[in-house]
C-alpha cells in the first residue's frame, strides 16, 4: 500500500506533495521521492529511509516548479535504496507506481533489446520507458499512457508527468485504488482520498481500468473499453476516518477491496521478481531444514495457519500441527528433535497467542511471527518475523490481513521447499509465478459482486448455513462460515467435504443453503459426490467455481459464483474474495453492524 500523490496546482508543488506523502506514512514506507516539472523540464528528488530524509535533499536543493508527483515506497522489486526509489523517469515522463507488473522481465527484456537503459532493480521502471517509447513514436501523452497501460499485465495504480507537459496529469488503475481531486484551476491524484484531503474535499474514485487525464480545472477519463466516460463526483467530510472509508460503504468493504494491493506488496516483500525465487534472509536462525513445524494462531489467523499445514507438507515437506492458540498450552505439546513454531496475528498483541510463542521459547523452539502491526509485542518477542504488510486493518471481521497472511505463509512454503531440496528450483519458479499472478486474479475476483449480492439476499433469510470444501479449502470453508457468523448473526459450520455422511448431513433440508468451496482441482470429482448428496435431500446449493468446475457440475446447483481460473497453489487466495463478499452482502442485507458486530473486539488482549 505504498503512497501516491500528484498535483496540478498554482503554488509550489514540492512542499504540498510532501504534507500529503506525510498523510500516507500510516501505511508504511522505506523510500520517498518527489518529481516536479521546472521550466517544462523534469527534477527529481529521492532518499531512502523517512520523509525527513525526503525533507533534507528538498532543503539542499529546492524544486521550484507548481506540478508535480510523489510517493512513498515499500521495497518490493529491488532494495530500499535512493537508486529504487520512485519516481521512476526518462527524459520524457516521471511516473509512480503502486502493484505487481507481473510481466516486467518480459517487457524489460524487449526494451533492452531495443536500446533502453534502465537503473534500478525494480519491475516499475518498465512503466517509464514504455511511456517514454511511446512519446518517441509521436504520441500524445494520453496515447502513450493507454498504449503502455495495455501492454501490463497485473494489478497496479500508476501516475505520470511529462516533460514539456505543464497541464498534464495521468493515472490509471488496476486492482489497485487511485483518485482523482477536483479544485476550480487544480487538479489532484492520490492513491486515496486522504493523500488529497488537504487540497479538496471533491473526489472521483476510478473505476477498474480506468485512465484519468488530468488539466487544470478539468478531467477525461477513459474506461477499459476506451470510451469516454463520466464518474460521478464524492464531497467528504468529516475526519481522517470518513475520507480512509472513501466511496465504501464499510470499513470491510473497503478491505476487501484493497486486498489486490495488500496481497501484491506482502507477496512482493518475499518474491525476487527478476530470478523467479522466494528470499527471506532475515528468519534469525530458524532453521528451516526442521523435520517438523508448530503453526498456532486464533480465529481467522488459525485458519490462515491451517491453510499454510498443506502447503508446507505438500510443497515443503515438513510435518506440521496446526493448533488453536487457547488450547496449546494446556495440552503440554511435546516437540520434534527438530521444530520450528511459526504464531500468526494481525494485531501481534492477541493473549493466547502470544502466550503459546512464549511456551514454545521456553521449550527451545524457533519462534517465527506472521503479524501486520511492527513493533507489537509479538513482533518484539518473536526470534524472527514475516510482515504481512496489510496496512491498518479497520473492521472488526478480518479480511485482507487474512490473505496478506496466506501471501506471506505461502511464500515461506517455497523458502522450506527450497531448503529441504523438496522442490527443484524449475518448480520453485513456476510457484512463484503463480504467486505473483494471485493479485491480479483477486482482483478479477472482485468483479462476481454484483452475482454474490443476489446470492447474499436469499441467505439472508436463512436459520443455518453449511460451508464444506476439500483438501486446501476445507479451511477456506472453516473461515468463511466464521465470517458469516461474525457479521451477519447467521449460524454456520465449516466441515471436511467427505465428513458430510459422518453426521452433518442430518441438518441438510430445503431450507439450508450450503456452499461448497470447489474449483476444478485434483479432487473436484470427490466434492461433486458430496455435492450431489446434498442435491438429493433438497439443500439449496452454492457452488463457488471456475468456468471448468460450473461446466462439470451442470445444473446440480443453484447457485455457481465463477471464480478465475488459476493455480491450484493460490486458489486458497483467490477464493477468500466471494467468501468474504458473500459474507459482507449478506450481512448488509440483514442491517447488522458490518464493522463492528456485536460482542467482538478488534484485538483480543485477554484470555
Amino acid at each position: 500500500m505504498c503512497g501516491i500523490i500528484g498535483i496540478l496546482g498554482q503554488d509550489p508543488a514540492a512542499p504540498r506533495l510532501v504534507e500529503a506523502l506525510k498523510r500516507l506514512e500510516y501505511r508504511g514506507y522505506d523510500s520517498a521521492g518527489v518529481a516536479v516539472l521546472e521550466s517544462g523540464a523534469l527534477a527529481r528528488r529521492r532518499a531512502a529511509g523517512k520523509i525527513r530524509n525526503l525533507e533534507a535533499e528538498l532543503s539542499a536543493s529546492p524544486l521550484a516548479g507548481i506540478s508535480g508527483i510523489g510517493h512513498t515506497r515499500w521495497a518490493t522489486h529491488g532494495a530500499p535504496t535512493t537508486a529504487n526509489a520512485h519516481p521512476h523517469a526518462t527524459d520524457k515522463v516521471a511516473i509512480v507506481h503502486n502493484g505487481i507488473i507481473e510481466n516486467f522481465r518480459k517487457l524489460r527484456e524487449a526494451l533492452v533489446k531495443a536500446g533502453r537503459k534502465f537503473e534500478s532493480e525494480t519491475d516499475s521502471e518498465v512503466i517509464a520507458h514504455l511511456v517514454s517509447a511511446g512519446l518517441e513514436q509521436g504520441q500524445t501523452p494520453e496515447q502513450a499512457v493507454t498504449g503502455a497501460v495495455k501492454q501490463l499485465e497485473g494489478a497496479f495504480a500508476i501516475a505520470c508527468l511529462f516533460a514539456g507537459h505543464e497541464d498534464v496529469l495521468i493515472g490509471a488503475r488496476k486492482g489497485s485504488p487511485l483518485v482523482v481531486g477536483l479544485a476550480d484551476d487544480e487538479a489532484f491524484l492520490g492513491s486515496d482520498a486522504i493523500a488529497v484531503s488537504p487540497f479538496t474535499t471533491r473526489v472521483i474514485y476510478l473505476e477498474e481500468g480506468d485512465v484519468a487525464v488530468l488539466g487544470r480545472g478539468k478531467t477525461k477519463i477513459i474506461d477499459a473499453g476506451d470510451a469516454v466516460v463520466e464518474r460521478p463526483v464524492t464531497v467528504f467530510s468529516g475526519g481522517a476516518a470518513a475520507v480512509e472509508k472513501g466511496n465504501h460503504r464499510h470499513f470491510m468493504q473497503k478491505e476487501i477491496y484493497e486486498q489486490p494491493e495488500t496481497t501484491g506488496r506482502t507477496i512482493a516483500r518475499y518474491v525476487n521478481a527478476f530470478d523467479e525465487r522466494v528470499e527471506m534472509p532475515d528468519l534469525d536462525g530458524v532453521d528451516l531444514t526442521a523435520d517438523s513445524a508448530v503453526l498456532i494462531g486464533c480465529g481467522t489467523a488459525h485458519y490462515a495457519g491451517r491453510v499454510a499445514e498443506y502447503w508446507l507438507e505438500q510443497v515443503g515437506g515438513v510435518a506440521v500441527e496446526t493448533d488453536i492458540a487457547s488450547e496449546f498450552r494446556y495440552r503440554k505439546p511435546a516437540f520434534g528433535k527438530s521444530a520450528f513454531s511459526v504464531f500468526v496475528s494481525q494485531s501481534g498483541e492477541t493473549a493466547d497467542t502470544l502466550a503459546a510463542l512464549r511456551y514454545c521459547k521456553e521449550n527451545g523452539l524457533k519462534t517465527l511471527a506472521v503479524v501486520n502491526v511492527p513493533e507489537s509485542t509479538m513482533w518484539r518477542e518473536a526470534d524472527a518475523r514475516l510482515p504481512t504488510l496489510a496496512g491498518p486493518e479497520i473492521g472488526v471481521a478480518s479480511t485482507k490481513a487474512f490473505t496478506a497472511q496466506l501471501s506471506a505463509l505461502a511464500a515461506l512454503s517455497i523458502a522450506v521447499g527450497r531448503a529441504k531440496n523438496a522442490i527443484s528450483e524449475q518448480e520453485e519458479r513456476r510457484l512463484v509465478r503463480a504467486l505473483m499472478e494471485a493479485p491480479r486474479l483477486i482482483a478479477d475476483a472482485l468483479g462476481a459482486e454484483p452475482q454474490i449480492e443476489k446470492i447474499a439476499q436469499e441467505i439472508s433469510t436463512a436459520r443455518d448455513v453449511l460451508y464444506l470444501g476439500r483438501g486446501v479449502h476445507y479451511p477456506i470453508a472453516l473461515e468463511g462460515a466464521l465470517k458469516l457468523k461474525e457479521i451477519s448473526y447467521i449460524h454456520a459450520e465449516g466441515y471436511a467435504a467427505g465428513e458430510l455422511k459422518h453426521g452433518p448431513i442430518a441438518l441438510i433440508d430445503e431450507e439450508t443453503p450450503v456452499v461448497v468451496v470447489a474449483p476444478h482441482d485434483g479432487l473436484f470429482e470427490k466434492s461433486l459426490s458430496n455435492m450431489q448428496e446434498v442435491h438429493a435431500r433438497g439443500g439449496k446449493l452454492v457452488l463457488i467455481t471456475d468456468e471448468a468446475g460450473a461446466a462439470a457440475a451442470g445444473d446440480i446447483a443453484k447457485h455457481v459464483i465463477i471464480t478465475p481460473t488459476c493455480d491450484p497453489f493460490i486458489a486458497p487466495l483467490v477464493y477468500s474474495v466471494p467468501i468474504q463478499l458473500l459474507a459482507y452482502l449478506t450481512a448488509v442485507h440483514k442491517g447488522t453492524d458490518v464493522d463492528q458486530p456485536r460482542n467482538l473486539a478488534k484485538s483480543v488482549t485477554v484470555e
